[in-house]
């Protein structure tokens, strides 16, 4: 499976669900209430993660897009559990899964078994994966170049997932230009910081990106989904395609 089967269209958006909530019900009721909102905006799709809630929680939420928006497009992202987020995909029908790191996190002696795991994880193909190199939060211990790195990322994943040092802070540009000059024509998604106001720059240099914080109220990862805030994004998303399609 190639990142184009799933997403064909120029500069897709993967809107995150974030699972906030003060009980499994409102977990539940937010995160259908945010993706309901992030679909209608045209958002490609969502991404389900642990990152307030519990990996119990993002099955309940997987569980019910499967049953209720099957016709959508969705993913998961268990913080640091590669084989649970492949098997919740599997098992919950979505198409893709993301992973903070697929290299450079680890010491050499632990990258092999590491690498193993997720070659035998890929086995059948059925599953996108969108791998993190030098993400946000995650360690650099495998002492190899930024090119080393990205060398055995991308032959981990189907596409590499770039971020700046934190949630909601903006992806330096001349990161997201290094990787890309690497990488070439392999995928790379910006997974960190996008907003209306550095979509242009930021867009045109990748090949589609992960939204979370932007699409809150004060771009604040812990509050409520702005509809409007997303709407307004997606609308200048569609600018930037239209640009792209009449120049290319």
């Amino acid at each position: 499976m190639r990142f184009t089967d799933i997403f064909p269209g120029p500069l897709p958006i993967l809107g995150m669900l974030h699972l906030k909530g003060g009980s499994p019900a409102d977990i539940l009721e937010c995160a259908i209430r945010e993706s309901d909102i992030m679909y209608a905006a045209g958002v490609d799709a969502v991404i389900v993660e642990d990152y307030f809630g519990s990996a119990d929680d993002a099955e309940r939420v997987l569980k019910w897009l499967s049953e209720n928006r099957r016709n959508k497009v969705y993913g998961v992202n268990i913080l640091d559990d590669f084989p649970r987020s492949y098997e919740f995909a599997r098992r919950y029908g979505a198409r893709f899964m993301q992973v903070d790191s697929v290299a450079g996190h680890l010491r050499p002696q632990d990258d092999t078994s590491y690498g193993e795991m997720i070659a035998g994880y890929r086995a059948d193909g059925s599953i996108l994966v969108l791998g993190g190199v030098r993400f946000k939060y995650q360690p650099y211990l495998s002492d190899r170049t930024l090119a080393e790195d990205l060398e055995i990322g991308r032959t981990r994943c189907d596409a590499i997932v770039v971020t700046g040092v934190g949630t909601g802070v903006a992806t330096d540009i001349q990161k997201i230009r290094g990787f890309r000059e690497i990488l070439g024509s392999f995928p790379l998604i910006v997974g960190a910081g996008v907003t209306v106001q550095n979509a242009a720059e930021t867009l045109l240099a990748v090949d589609g990106a992960i939204v979370g914080s932007a699409f809150k109220a004060g771009g604040l990862a812990e509050n409520e989904m702005d509809a409007a805030g997303v709407a307004a994004f997606m609308t200048a998303v569609r600018a930037l395609r239209q640009d792209m399609t009449a120049t290319a």
